[in-house]
């Protein structure tokens, strides 16, 4: 093919700027579809063609007469056809995950999928009953989320930027008039704003419904009543105004820019008006299939068709599409330029003919490269990119020879573009394939993004896994984002044929996906439990490797015990404690109790948790049980919550009467004499001036030991009785509270009421404590025998301990007095009286 045809499709608009018009399909749909009857949209990257009868055109129907939308593929290729059974359809269009949208005139948003299943709808807004929607927007925002914008009956304007999170915004009221809006279009940047014409007047409609649009002035140098017809750039930065004279007007949004104004001859509105990328603006008038391209400094270049077409706005062009064909106009690709171009001398143009040269066999191929031989890299390169936005495989082949004749020469170059270019060209050559019918660019499968498996997706939409695993493979996709990936979609699709027998499917699915990285059963089965089909959605379940997730949906679909055993199984208390209370939740009190009174490690975590957050349900299992000592236990706990003190007697006596049924009486005297220790501070608190909260808490001794400090005389004596005090404890207490009070009268009166049960050398010992020596003095004589040498010491009485020991003829304890006395001079004479002691007792023995 000479270079003169491959350019044959290239027109000129304006100096340098040249367009493409070539076909990428011819349509299987030529004879069943007239695109003149009917309403259509297709999707954006090459997505699939939705089209519906045209109720405002009269046509022979046959049937019911009910609308019937169906969808295409890019080649034409009939997808699916449903009947529309609600409400009369307003607008029509595409989300960027290929769902089909359908705005009613009631307000009521409706998305399928292409395959005609329905999604999901919602209300755009409920202000909207009270009028109707007669005319929608749907626009891609910055954000790259499908927005929604609806005019009502009355002129009101409202804007959903994101339907997969719908927060409905009325823009700002127009001022008052009698004219009707003549056309509007959406401005979406970081906010989305509504420009919308009302004859000669033009409004910027923002996000505030409060707010009262002021008129903007477009600098229109022709004479016109209306603005008929407005688009926006796909970059939001351009716009351009048709008016009902026959100009069009091109310039920036902001209008503050003005590019040009030409007249296009023709003063009807256009049935279509959109931007070509950022540099021209098509128009479409389908009265006589006039198809004009308008470049941004006013050169024009007209088409006309033979029948009705319908255009469809690209990031990088416009889709054409008739009865007949499928085309794409675009703005030819720079470095297609360099090398296509008639008389081009760019370094890649005269690598091609070389090429071309060597394939015939001709010595100029040398005279070629000898032209480029400094270049040869920068030739390479260009074939290489040039190759990307061809969709002719002849071309295609041409330019890969090219750029592998071009390499030979340069022998340190790598060739990772290369192998690069020739993958991605055959998974695109591979999904524009008429049978699939995606038309993509690789401008738009860049755009997409392949790490976020963009193309995958769009074969997955269209059940084409076996093509979309062949990809992943063929571009080494990490398993995670291409092969599990697919895997998963297409068990979920397996598990939407309710025709097919749950056993093989779940064998089915289970061959194929295994145990491989990146696969979640509980994904796959959760879905088939969307459908209806639980047991295969439990038999799926078996496979899942994570048992968070296993549990989470058994729970789900109701099936509580096996959740438990799988929960117990994963040795994950954290696990066990959800599916505990997830039941408690769900089930019967009794139910709830009786299983998992089945599985011991859940009882016995349930318990432990019952013991901090429900004591309550503990003792409710404790009764359930007969265990009595750990009811006593519970009531026990509880009464030591501050909480509770109201109710502490109360639940004392529960856990007495606890212990008596399962006969501790031990602990059943334990919590009589509690409940009698409760109830005699509180008696004292009550009638004791100055000892209210003080005895709240206090042990029996602790309780003893207040009441002595208090100064009490009768009580102490009571409550020693009442509580058996044993003697010896309670003359310990009655003496250290004595001699903290220095109440030293008193001590000796009660050292002489009896003999003490605990000797005198207490006495000694407080007195000492509290720095009385003269009053210890008192009750050393008292002290026993065989400790009074050691009392003396205590006391500091040397020479009467000396004579005691030398009495009970106690070496140790006459040389330790010794020592006690050390080198002080006053001690002399009793230091020769301890060695004269010593050396009569060593000499007697």
């Amino acid at each position: 093919m000479s270079a003169a045809m491959w350019t044959a499709e290239w027109f000129l608009l304006g100096r340098d700027a040249y367009y493409r018009k070539f076909e990428i399909y011819s349509m299987a749909w030529q004879n069943e579809v007239n695109v003149e009857h009917y309403i259509a949209t297709a999707a954006s990257y090459g997505g699939p063609i939705a089209i519906r009868r045209d109720d405002q055109k009269f046509l022979k129907v046959q049937g019911s007469g009910q609308p019937i939308i169906t969808v295409y593929s890019g080649s034409g290729k009939q997808i699916s056809s449903f009947k529309w059974t609600r409400r009369p359809i307003v607008h029509m269009g595409w989300t960027n995950d290929e769902e089909l949208l359908c705005i009613q005139e009631d307000g009521m948003l409706v998305k399928h999928n292409m395959f005609g299943k329905f999604l999901h709808t919602f209300n755009i807004s409920q202000k909207i009953q009270d009028s109707k929607v007669i005319d929608a927007k749907i626009f891609i925002s910055p954000q790259n989320f499908t927005g929604i914008a609806v005019m009502t009956s009355n002129f009101k304007i409202f804007v959903v930027n994101n339907i997969e999170d719908p927060k409905t915004r009325q823009l700002s009221d127009l001022p008052r008039s009698g004219i009707h809006p003549t056309s509007w279009t959406i401005v979406s940047e970081d906010t989305t704003e509504v420009l919308l014409a009302r004859g000669v007047e033009l409004y910027r409609l923002k996000q505030d419904e409060h707010h009262t649009s002021s008129m903007l002035e477009p600098d229109i140098m022709n004479k016109y009543t209306s603005i008929i017809k407005m688009s926006v750039s796909l970059n939001a930065g351009h716009l351009a105004l048709f008016t009902d004279s026959g100009y069009l007007w091109l310039g920036s949004t902001d209008l503050r820019k003005k590019y040009c104004e030409i007249d296009c001859d023709i003063i009807y509105t256009p049935k279509q008006m959109l931007w070509c990328g950022n540099e021209a603006v098509v128009l479409y008038w389908e009265k006589d299939n006039t198809f004009l391209i308008v470049g941004k400094h006013g050169n024009k270049v007209a088409h006309f068709y033979d029948s009705s077409v319908f255009l469809v706005p690209e990031i990088d062009g416009i889709r054409i599409i008739s009865n007949t064909h499928h085309e794409l106009l675009q703005k030819v690709p720079e470095v297609v330029q360099k090398i296509f171009r008639i008389n081009s001398t760019e370094p890649g143009s005269f690598l091609l003919e070389a090429s071309k040269q060597f394939q015939k066999g001709s010595h100029k191929a040398n005279e070629y490269i000898c032209l480029v031989k400094n270049d040869l890299e920068t030739a390479v390169n260009q074939c290489i990119e040039a190759v990307g936005y061809e969709f002719d495989t002849d071309i295609q082949k041409t330019l890969i020879r090219a750029a592998q004749f071009g390499k030979c020469f340069i022998p340190d170059m790598r060739s990772d573009s290369y192998v690069e270019i020739c993958r991605l060209l055959r998974v695109l050559n591979a999904v524009r394939d008429p049978k699939v019918g995606i038309p993509i660019t690789i401008t738009q499968f860049n755009y997409m993004g392949r790490r976020k498996q963009g193309i995958l997706k769009r074969l997955i939409t269209r059940n084409y896994y076996y093509l979309a695993l062949q990809i992943a493979r063929y571009l080494k996709l990490p398993e995670k984002e291409g092969i599990s990936y697919i895997l998963v979609h297409w068990a979920k699709y397996k598990v939407s044929q309710s025709h097919l027998e749950e056993e093989s499917v779940a064998r089915e699915i289970a061959e194929k996906l295994g145990y491989s990285s990146g696969i979640s059963y509980s994904e796959i089965a959760s879905t088939a439990s969307d459908y209806g089909r639980r047991k295969l959605a439990i038999k799926l379940l078996d496979y899942e490797s994570k048992a968070s997730d296993q549990v989470r949906l058994l729970l789900e679909l109701g099936e509580n015990t096996p959740a438990l055993v799988k929960a117990i199984e994963s040795g994950d208390t954290d696990l066990i404690y959800m599916v505990i209370l997830k039941l408690r939740e769900k089930m019967p009190l009794g139910d709830f109790k009786m299983t998992i009174r089945n599985f011991p490690v859940a009882q016995s975590l349930y318990i432990k948790y019952c013991k901090e957050h429900h004591t309550q349900a503990l003792n409710e299992i404790y009764i359930q049980e007969d265990d009595f000592c750990a009811q006593a236990e519970t009531f026990i706990l509880e009464s030591l919550d501050d909480k509770k003190e109201h109710m502490k007697d109360a639940l004392l006596t529960s856990a007495l009467e606890a212990y008596k049924k399962g006969r501790k009486d031990l602990y059943v005297a334990m919590c009589d004499e509690t409940i009698k220790l409760i109830r005699f501070q509180r008696e004292v608190e009550d009638k004791v001036p100055g000892a209210k909260n003080k005895f709240k808490g206090k042990s029996v001794h602790e309780t003893c030991k207040l009441l002595l400090e208090m100064k009490e005389t009768k009580l102490p004596e009571k409550f020693k009785n009442d509580f058996k005090i044993p003697d010896k404890r309670y003359w310990w207490l009655k003496i250290s509270s004595l001699a903290n009070q220095e109440n030293w009268l008193e001590l000796e009166k009660f050292s002489k009421l009896k003999r003490s049960p605990i000797g005198y050398a207490p006495f000694v010992d407080v007195c000492l404590q509290n720095g009385n020596k003269e009053e210890a003095l008192k009750y050393l004589p008292k002290v026993n025998e065989d400790i009074k040498v050691k009392y003396c010491i205590k006391a500091g009485c040397f020479d009467e301990a000396a004579d005691i020991a030398f009495q009970q003829r106690d070496m140790q304890s006459l040389l330790y007095i010794k020592s006690k006395c050390g080198y002080q001079l006053s001690q002399n004479q009793l230091v020769e009286r301890i060695n004269a002691m010593v050396r009569q007792l060593d000499s007697k023995k």
